[in-house]
């Protein structure tokens, strides 16, 4: 019996047996194969042309485009309710834990609690929203339709006005009193020539379109009704979809793919949330602000200035500029001089909102630097109007952080640093000992950057 196992031992440790066992691929480990390469060229072939019927498919098949703005319209209720849910989420969440924490001393059942601590939240949510609405339709509709009123029915006089103070300020100064006249009857021609030639001409055309969009803004406000509706199933089962969500997603990946999809759209999550919610509390306090300062200053239509400002405020970096224009033009046709302090009031109103109020209420939510701001609001501006001028930032700060992540992971998995600041004087990375080369700086020593340990593809 020894004797056997010694020679079972002994076949396994010659290497001339264990050669005869081997298969022709392992012996060979860089023989070229055809097929291979075959197989390659196939897939990268198919792919491309799957991607080039995906494109004409969409921007130039008008069916199918047809297809998608009819479902979006169909939906319309369905996506209504769940942005209504999404941004009365953070009302409801507060309301439910003061609730929850009111009724717990005094019910034992706890899953009789919870369930009437967020139907009250939902209810308290909704009635938030309402008393919003209401509010603003009370106190700022009216008083923008008297300002809108008064600007039209005055503005001749307010245009003659503007132009004997510039006569005033220019001391009887000849060349620029005639060209503020230039400018102002090429402006009171363009006006009139446009309700005379295009207004009056095509009343029919715009009849049609004022019956169209009455009837689409009646439809609108239907869905908005049934939006809220589908907001409170939302509200009340927002765990139950994201259990859903999730198991649905490890159902389709393994768990480590599936533990990043779900750790990015809670990241994604995170910022939306985060911007969203602090921007609109952001321009309500700016909106509020400007306000008070108006009124102090004793300034014309305050209410309809103050809004606008607060509106176009949610508008990152560009929204003050963009609401300083038309406030500008309303306040200095009726107090040229009054027009001039406006807008030093508002630049002091961007600083401190820029420096002291935006950065208290949203913190580094987004991580993006000014540069990338700009350009998010330009690309997803120009794409989608104001919505992308809205919504460009919170969705550039996700693609950056997707970016990052894998940009992290594959240097980390080189042995490469991830820090970017080790990355600015760098000439090369050896080949051999994977080491980072910098440049040599006048009056700085060479830095060498030790290899980062390898992490794990789990």
């Amino acid at each position: 019996m020894d004797e056997i196992i010694q020679t079972n031992l002994s076949r396994q440790e010659d290497p001339i047996l264990n050669s005869e066992r081997q298969t022709p691929d392992k012996q060979k480990p860089n023989s070229w194969d055809i097929r291979q390469y075959v197989m390659i060229a196939l897939v990268i072939f198919v792919t491309f042309c799957c991607c080039t019927l995906f494109f004409f498919m969409i921007y130039r098949y008008n069916g199918f485009t047809g297809f998608w703005k009819e479902l979006a319209g169909i939906l319309q209720p369905i996506t209504i309710g769940v942005v209504i849910a999404y941004l009365l989420n953070p009302v409801m969440k507060f309301l439910e834990s003061h609730i929850i924490k009111f009724l717990e001393p005094r019910m034992k059942n706890q899953k009789k609690r919870n369930k009437i601590a967020r139907g009250i939240a939902i209810a308290g949510a909704l009635l938030f929203l309402v008393l919003i609405f209401v509010l603003l339709f009370a106190a700022v509709v009216p008083s923008i339709l008297q300002s809108v009123q008064g600007i039209v029915t005055k503005l001749p006089e307010e245009i003659n006005n503007l132009v004997k103070w510039v006569e005033e300020i220019t001391n009887g100064n000849t060349q620029i009193s005639t060209m503020v006249e230039d400018a102002v009857e090429w402006g009171t021609n363009a006006v009139s020539s446009f309700f005379e030639a295009d207004v009056l001409t095509k009343v029919q055309t715009y009849l049609a379109s004022i019956t169209s969009g009455v009837i689409y803004g009646v439809k609108f406000i239907l869905n908005i009704l049934v939006g809220l509706i589908v907001s409170v199933y939302v509200m009340a089962s927002k765990e139950v979809f994201a259990g859903q969500a999730k198991k649905i997603v490890y159902a389709l990946f393994k768990p480590v793919r599936a533990n990043v999809i779900v750790e990015t759209v809670r990241k994604s999550n995170e910022i939306f949330g985060g911007f969203i919610s602090g921007k609109i509390l952001d321009s309500a306090i700016i909106g509020l602000l400007a306000y008070i300062v108006l009124v102090i200053m004793n300034m014309p239509d305050t209410i309809l200035v103050a809004v606008i400002i607060g509106v176009t405020n949610v508008i990152p970096f560009f929204g003050p500029f963009i609401g300083a224009v038309p406030s500008f033009l309303i306040i200095v046709l009726q107090d040229p001089a009054k027009g001039l302090y406006f807008l030093i009031f508002v630049i002091i109103l961007q600083q401190v909102d820029g420096n002291i109020i935006g950065p208290k209420i949203l913190g580094d939510s987004t991580g993006l630097s000014s540069f990338w701001v700009v350009f998010a609001i330009m690309v997803f501006g120009g794409l989608w109007g104001f919505l992308g001028m809205l919504l460009g930032v919170p969705i550039m700060a996700v693609i950056y952080y997707i970016v990052q992540r894998c940009v992290s992971y594959f240097l980390k998995k080189r042995g490469l640093s991830d820090e970017t600041s080790e990355y600015v004087f760098l000439t090369r990375v050896d080949k051999k000992t994977n080491e980072m080369i910098y440049e040599e700086l006048p009056g700085k020593k060479k830095k060498k950057q030790e290899p980062v340990q390898k992490e794990s593809d789990s």
